[in-house]
């Protein structure tokens, strides 16, 4: 089991993050919900380079869900259990130069 006592099940991280998935898919099977992806990848602030040398590599979020509401709106899901600062840090950091709020459940 993983640091924070999430049990990984299959491709998730934890029995939350599965249940959560098979919800959202039989929304999306039903119409409610649409464009449903896993582990989608933000970049927060790409690599820097200085005369082509890599000197900061990119800061991204992986989020666990992304898919169009029946609000037409994008939605960005993390299924959290436990709050790391890293994660706190990029929740804001995703506000602030993306405008994407993420939802937690």
């Amino acid at each position: 089991s993983g640091k924070y006592r999430a049990v990984k099940t299959g491709k998730y991280d934890s029995k939350k993050e599965a249940n959560y998935a098979t919800y959202l898919h039989a929304l999306e099977k039903a119409g409610k919900i649409s464009g449903l992806k896993e582990q989608v990848k933000f970049v927060i602030i790409p690599a820097q380079y200085i005369d082509g040398k890599c000197i900061e590599r990119s800061w991204s979020y992986i989020a666990d869900f992304q898919y169009v509401g029946s609000d037409g709106l994008m939605h960005v899901v993390d299924v959290k259990g436990f709050k790391t600062k890293e994660y706190v840090a990029k929740r804001k950091a995703m506000l602030f130069f993306n405008g994407i709020r993420i939802e937690e459940v």
